[in-house]
């Protein structure tokens, strides 16, 4: 990630949230919460219904109160980087030239996971990696907080309203609202509430996505 943040301007930029927006990884985080249940003893669907609206320190006092939380954080760290490197999955369609189309440092990534993981995944699906990617340990503070769309609003030297963010959860899209900006969903059968604009799948999303940061009058459907 970039130290100092370029000079704010009017340029239109695009926020990218990763898991379930641009790489398909739902039955990876399934499987990755499911054998860390199985480890302590626990219901695998009962523990991912929770760690689906929670970050992983408030799934594991949720679920496993008597467990040491740093112990259990680190078992859940081996097996998603294992995942990384032994997992099936993929970018959803569209992702790549979505992406490639993007011009430098109009585009970043804003994730609740690690961005090692995330260069390993866009390594294995041929996804282009932008140069601000803000991550979980980047901020104190993630999803639904503004604070991660607003640090990597920063980075790219981009003013929030004139930003869109690209989520397929609510509490992604709560983070972006919250920050000011534009917000689209994807890739989900219903709309989630608040977003400006609600697209089924990514695919569909694409040719208005470049035309937002283009400047097409396009951007402007609500």
């Amino acid at each position: 990630m970039p130290g100092e943040p370029a000079r704010p301007d009017r340029e239109k930029h695009v926020l990218f949230d990763v898991d379930g927006t641009l790489i398909d990884a739902v039955s990876n985080q399934r499987a990755v919460w499911g054998v860390w249940a199985q480890r302590y003893g626990l219901d695998g669907d009962e523990v991912y219904r929770v760690a689906l609206r929670t970050r992983p320190m408030e799934t594991f006092a949720r679920v496993a109160p008597d467990r040491d939380p740093h112990a259990c954080l680190a078992t859940l760290h081996e097996l998603e980087d294992d995942d990384v490197r032994t997992g099936v999955y993929g970018a959803f369609d569209g992702a790549s030239e979505l992406l490639h189309g993007l011009p430098p440092r109009s585009w970043a990534l804003v994730t609740s996971n690690y961005e090692h993981r995330v260069r390993g995944r866009f390594l294995r699906t041929g996804l282009p990696v932008p140069e601000v990617i803000v991550d979980a340990a980047a901020v104190e503070e993630g999803k639904p907080s503004p604070v991660p769309y607003l640090l990597a609003a920063r980075l790219l030297g981009a003013e929030p309203q004139n930003c869109l963010v690209v989520e397929d959860a609510p509490s992604g899209v709560r983070s972006g609202l919250r920050a000011g900006m534009t917000v689209w969903g994807v890739n989900a059968a219903a709309a989630v509430e608040g977003v400006h604009r609600h697209f089924a799948s990514l695919r569909e999303a694409v040719p208005e996505i470049l035309a937002f940061v283009s400047g097409s009058p396009a951007n402007t459907a609500s």
